[in-house]
């Protein structure tokens, strides 16, 4: 005579179990580690070609398959007569790999009124594939060249951040 194997209905949550080797659709995305940089550092272009921030830092993921969640607020502002101020996130100096152009702050961007419009805020998850360090930084630019400056941390008050989070691998 066979047997059959009974399969459960239903879980009761409210007990314990123990699970040895990987469960199947438990998923990933741990954090295995937070780095976190603030930078006040003041700096301006008055260039349309991007140049770096002083935003910057390195991290070294445990795992090729790690992915990295960035998490960046840039205190920005345009000067009097400029048209805007373009920002990006690299992977790596001088733009060695360009993720996204994140923000372009516009015409209302202007010095007298960057406390309401002077930040912005992006979030990039970023699958790099190595186990070496990887620095990330932001660039900016001025939106069109002779239009005044792109600035970056423009007052005394003025913060950007970033923070970086190696997230596991899916299972």
């Amino acid at each position: 005579m066979p047997f059959t194997k009974l399969l459960p209905t239903s879980i009761d949550l409210a007990q314990n179990f123990t699970f040895t080797g990987t469960v199947a659709g438990a998923g990933g995305g741990k954090v295995l580690q937070v780095i976190n940089k603030t930078d006040a550092t003041y700096q301006a272009t008055s260039g349309s070609s991007f140049a770096d921030t002083s935003l910057q830092q390195a991290i070294t993921p445990s795992s090729t398959s790690s992915k990295i969640l960035i998490i960046v607020e840039q205190k920005a502002v345009k000067a009097s007569g400029n048209t805007g101020v373009k920002m990006r996130l690299n992977r790596g100096l001088n733009e060695a790999n360009v993720l996204n152009q994140f923000q372009t702050i516009g015409g209302e961007t202007e010095e007298g009124t960057r406390n309401d419009f002077g930040s912005t805020a992006y979030f990039h998850l970023d699958s790099p594939n190595t186990t070496s360090s990887i620095t990330y930084v932001t660039s900016f630019a001025n939106y069109a060249s002779g239009t005044g400056a792109a600035r970056v941390n423009n007052s005394s008050g003025d913060r950007s951040s970033m923070v970086l989070m190696e997230i596991s691998a899916w299972v």
